[in-house]
C-alpha cells in the first residue's frame, strides 16, 4: 500500500488510524475525536486494541470534515452522515439553519460595530449618554419593547387581526447594517417607550379610544391605514396638506366610528379633538431616522401621514 492510495491494499482490507489520517490529509487527533464522538465508527480492533477502519471510512471522514468546515455543529453532522434516505433534505435543512445562524451573528456584529463607531465619533460630553443608550440594547436588536408599548396603547378590545396589522406598520424593522445614527435612533426609541408613566403626565391615548369596542376599533384602524396610505402618495410627491381623497377617507373613518355624518360641523369638532389628542411625534421622528438610508429621503410614517391629514383638515376649516 502506498501513501497516495485512497483505498487499503492489505490482506485484511483495513486501515489503522494513522493510515486513515494520512489518506484524508488530517491528523490522528482529528480522526480520534470524530471516532470518540461517534461520527466515524471503526470496523474492528487489532489484537493490541488498535482501531481499524474500512474503505468507506475515508469518504465519511471527508464528508464530516467538509460539513464541520461549513460550521455545522456535531449533532447536525451526525444526522446528515447517518441518514441514508433523504440525505439531501437533511443537508439542505442543516445548511439553511446555519445560514440563519450566521445571518443573526453578522447582524449582531454590524450593530456592535455601528454602536462602537457611535461612541467613538461623538463628543466627549455626549459619551456617557451614548454608552447608557447603546448599553441597554440587545444585539441583534429586539423590537419587543416597541410592540409592548403599542399593545398597551391600542384599544383593549381591538380585534387581533387589526392589532397585528397596526403593529406591522408601527413597529419598524431595524436595518441589518445600521449606521451609527440609526443605532442611536433605535436606542432612543427603546428608551422612549420604556419610560414609566406618571399620574401627572396626562392621557396618552387619543379620545377615539375611549369608546372604541371591537367593531369600532377595527373600523377606525382599517380606515386610518387606508387614509395614511393615500396621504403617503401626496407626501412622496412633495404636496402641501390639502383637501382631497385622503382627507375625505380620514374624516369618513372617524364619522363611521361614532355613527355621525360628515358635515362641516363634524369636521370642525374633529379638528379640535385631534389637535388636543396626545402627540407621539418624537416616536415617528425616530422611526423616520431609523428607516431612512443614509442620504435617502424619509418614507412617510403613520405619524407623518396623520400630521399631514390634520394640517389639511385645519387648513380646510381656516379657509371656510
Amino acid at each position: 500500500m502506498t501513501a497516495s492510495s485512497d483505498r487499503p491494499e492489505s490482506a485484511v482490507g483495513l486501515w489503522s488510524i494513522g493510515e486513515l489520517a494520512e489518506h484524508a490529509g488530517t491528523t490522528v487527533k482529528t480522526v480520534r475525536f470524530y471516532s470518540d464522538s461517534g461520527l466515524l465508527p471503526e470496523r474492528a480492533r487489532s489484537t493490541g486494541g488498535h482501531r481499524r477502519y474500512g474503505a468507506e471510512a475515508l469518504d465519511r471522514l471527508r464528508l464530516i470534515r467538509s460539513l464541520r468546515g461549513l460550521g455545522l455543529p456535531v449533532p447536525e453532522v451526525r444526522r446528515i452522515v447517518d441518514e441514508r434516505a433523504g440525505a439531501d433534505g437533511a443537508l439542505e435543512d442543516a445548511v439553511a439553519g446555519q445560514l440563519r445562524t450566521l445571518g443573526s451573528r453578522l447582524s449582531a456584529l454590524r450593530w456592535q460595530e455601528a454602536a462602537l463607531r457611535l461612541v467613538q465619533e461623538c463628543r466627549p460630553d455626549e459619551r456617557a449618554d451614548r454608552l447608557r443608550l447603546v448599553g441597554a440594547l440587545d444585539t441583534p436588536p429586539s423590537t419587543a419593547p416597541l410592540a409592548r408599548f403599542w399593545r398597551a396603547w391600542l384599544p383593549p378590545r381591538m380585534p387581533a387581526a387589526s392589532r397585528t396589522a397596526f403593529l406591522d406598520a408601527a413597529v419598524p424593522t431595524p436595518p441589518d447594517a445600521p449606521s451609527p445614527a440609526q443605532v442611536l435612533a433605535f436606542a432612543r426609541l427603546c428608551a422612549l417607550v420604556s419610560r414609566p408613566c406618571t399620574p401627572d403626565a396626562g392621557p396618552t391615548q387619543p379620545a377615539a379610544h375611549a369608546s372604541a369596542g371591537a367593531r369600532e376599533s377595527a373600523v377606525l384602524y382599517a380606515g386610518l391605514a387606508e387614509s395614511y396610505e393615500l396621504a403617503g402618495h401626496h407626501i412622496r410627491a412633495g404636496e402641501d396638506p390639502a383637501p382631497g381623497d385622503a382627507l375625505d377617507c380620514f374624516v369618513a373613518t372617524y364619522a363611521r366610528v361614532v355613527g355621525a355624518r360628515d358635515t362641516p360641523g363634524f369636521r370642525g369638532g374633529l379638528a379640535r379633538q385631534l389637535a388636543a389628542d396626545p402627540r407621539l411625534d418624537h416616536y415617528w421622528d425616530l422611526v423616520a431616522e431609523l428607516t431612512t438610508p443614509e442620504g435617502g429621503v424619509p418614507e412617510p410614517t403613520p405619524g407623518t401621514a396623520h400630521d399631514w391629514l390634520l394640517a389639511a383638515l385645519e387648513g380646510e376649516r381656516a379657509a371656510a
